[in-house]
């Protein structure tokens, strides 16, 4: 019995759109599966279930970490690509090999043939397309294809005994920066850094190698050594993709460029720097779909969404997002304007630098080496007839006035500022100018964040916390507002989820991001509290009494969650 024949005694399929899949297989040359799921009849695991129970051949599920290279290099590359096959294990003499046509008779025998010259018994395990396609890729790994591609590159840079008298010419270092295996050798990092979920690529060179290393989750790891002879010649290559002037090497420059990695357009900002072993680069990589973020991925819930989203339905006010550098405040600004994104509006933004471009939005980056500053473009922007701003940075006392003053005429102004957390952007608006008087009418909120390591879904482990961390923890939510409480669900006996590690998440035991977020809202009280004392500790106060959710508050939250670890909320707490 075919599997249309299967879906319709199961009553998933119409004997009537038989007749019109059949003719598609048949004229399309695709198979019986490939058809059913393009037409997203149903699912994958579905599909392959029932074949497993058809061909009475058992189903795998492998991940590409478990199949070591030595173990796939058992079946030629092509030959596993052309046959759709592929070896998962090896048990003794016998070679598990994972099919996803095993019916097939020319599969069969080319497996048949390649078991009597590997001298290997094996045995047949049905998997699915995207189990095969997970699997294929692991053919190429990382030190493999830069080793294959330094090797070309070692025969173009053979080093003459005699020391060079005299410095490589500008068309040298752009011939030797277009050679294939140095284009091959950066496109490759380039690729591995993207799948690897990485956030930035650091090239050093060091006293002997040049060094490569990946920033995933936040903290950098190291990833490859090449020769340090090559290091003129990547460096090259990177300034020629960010049209980067080749022969300045004494001054930092900055670039940008895209490149395309898989089937995405991934958007690389280049910053070069001289140090005293030569030239370092760092290539933030910014990818449209990981960088503009909805809400919930952020981590802002329940109260302080609620905070935002009325902030964002008024017509005019500053929406101000604080907090150090790398702390996802303008990914946060991005998901405000995404929400905030519609036909009706003008929304302009002053960047340093753009970072993510997004449809219907009018972006222009600031270049301050020109006099095209954030205050001398907000004078511009404003006789654009904006709806809605965003300014990257609020740094000086004019910007900080033309902002207000937006605010003031009827515009909602997003942008960042640097304090420690949202209790001090009052002080620190005083501080730039702002008449205290001008805060009701201008101020909306002011957001603080901080960016924690997400637990690995698939390792984390239930533990009992110490005494010391669960008296902290009813410390904290005893000081919820009553509101915010009473919505809290606290497990008893209580437990907290700790990071183990395993082979999905590098054995880090994180994987991946989220923000814990204060929001403070303007108010009558604030801002009388404003006109009167401006203090910390009185804005403190009536935080509370509006119902505030610290930082440290909002990651308790998260940690009875299961979604991270008490040791980040409290690396958090120890940075403000």
């Amino acid at each position: 019995m075919s599997l249309l024949e299967q879906l319709v005694k199961k009553g998933l399929l119409d004997k009537e759109r038989v007749a019109s899949l059949e003719y598609e297989i048949k004229t399309s040359g695709k198979s019986e599966e490939e058809v059913v799921l393009e037409n997203r009849i149903v699912t994958e695991g579905f599909l392959f279930g029932l074949k497993s129970q058809n061909l009475k051949i058992p189903l795998r599920s492998v991940l590409p970490e478990e199949v070591p290279l030595k173990i796939l290099e058992m079946i030629p590359e092509e030959s596993a690509k052309y046959y759709k096959m592929i070896p998962l294990a090896r048990k003794d003499k016998v070679l598990e090999m994972g099919m996803v046509y095993p019916e097939d008779l020319k599969a069969q025998e080319a497996l048949k043939f390649l078991a009597r010259q590997g001298k290997f018994d094996y045995k047949i395990f049905l998997i699915t397309p995207t189990t095969f396609n997970n699997l294929i890729k692991q053919y190429r790994t990382f030190r493999k294809e830069v080793k294959k591609a330094l090797t070309e590159l070692e025969e173009e840079l053979k080093i003459e005994k005699a020391p060079r008298k005299v410095p490589m010419e500008k068309a040298e270092f752009e011939r030797i920066a277009e050679e294939a295996p140095v284009t091959r050798v950066v496109a490759v990092i380039l690729r591995y850094a993207v799948d690897g979920g990485a956030s930035d690529i650091h090239i050093e060179p060091i006293r002997k190698e040049l060094k490569v290393r990946f920033r995933i989750d936040g903290i950098l790891h190291s990833s490859l050594l090449l020769p340090l002879k090559i290091h003129p010649a990547v460096v090259a290559r990177v300034k020629i993709l960010s049209n980067l002037k080749i022969d300045e090497t004494r001054i930092p420059q900055d670039g940008r460029f895209s490149a395309k990695i898989g089937k995405s357009g991934i958007d690389f900002r280049v910053s070069t720097f001289p140090t005293t072993m030569g030239e370092k680069v760092v290539l933030r990589i910014l990818d449209p779909i990981k960088g503009l973020k909805s809400f919930e991925e952020l981590g802002l819930e329940e109260r302080n969404f609620e905070v935002v989203k009325e902030a964002t339905k008024k017509a005019y006010g500053l929406i101000l997002a604080t907090g150090p550098t790398g702390c996802g405040k303008t990914t946060t600004l991005y998901a405000i304007l995404n929400l905030l994104n519609r036909e009706g509006v003008n929304i302009m933004t002053l960047e340093d630098p753009v970072e993510y471009y997004i449809e219907g939005v009018n972006q222009s980056q600031v270049r301050p080496e020109i006099g095209y500053s954030f205050a001398k473009g907000l004078r511009h922007l404003i006789r654009q007839d904006p709806d809605i701003i965003m300014v990257g940075e609020i740094r000086d006392e004019e910007t900080v006035a033309l902002a207000t003053h937006a605010a003031l005429t009827g515009h909602i102004v997003l942008s960042t500022l640097h304090t420690t957390n949202a209790l001090g952007v009052i002080p620190r608006l005083i501080d730039l100018g702002v008449a205290p008087f001008l805060f009701p009418t201008s101020l909306s909120i002011a957001l603080a964040q901080r960016l924690v390591r997400t637990l690995c879904p698939y390792c984390k482990k239930k533990i009992k916390p110490s005494s010391k961390i669960k008296e902290m923890i009813f410390k904290e939510i005893n000081s919820l507002s009553p509101k915010v409480k009473e919505k809290v669900k606290i497990p008893k006996p209580l437990k907290v989820y700790q990071a183990v590690g395993c082979k999905r998440c590098r054995y880090e035991g994180y994987s991946g991001r989220i923000a814990v977020f204060e929001v403070l809202e303007m108010t009558p009280q604030l801002s009388e509290i404003v006109l009167k004392e401006p203090s910390e500790s009185r804005i403190r106060e009536e935080a509370q009494r509006q119902g505030m959710i610290t930082m440290k508050q909002d990651g308790i939250l998260k940690v009875l969650d299961g979604i991270i670890s008490i040791e980040e909320v409290l690396r958090v707490a120890e940075e403000k």
